[in-house]
């Protein structure tokens, strides 16, 4: 459009604007992750039992490194 100012992000593979686009969403899946293993942490030992998990489970889950997706989701 007229006036507007941008750019495209070409990286090497000749795709342009995905890179920049991934990056993002792996930030916010990260997030999420760190997000959701503290809440877990939180939940009482009851609570825990009612889903199937066990306090080593959390401590397990809650000391994984905040890149490290089960789902590998955000790739």
């Amino acid at each position: 459009m007229k006036g507007q100012k941008g750019y495209l992000l070409v990286d090497g593979s000749g795709r342009t604007g995905f890179a920049l686009s991934g990056l993002w969403q792996r930030l916010v899946r990260w997030h999420e992750l760190s997000r959701e293993r503290r809440m877990l942490a939180t939940l009482s030992d009851e609570a825990l039992k009612d889903i199937g998990l066990s306090r080593a489970d959390v401590d397990g889950e809650t000391h994984q490194h905040f890149w490290s997706d089960p789902l590998g989701k955000g790739r």
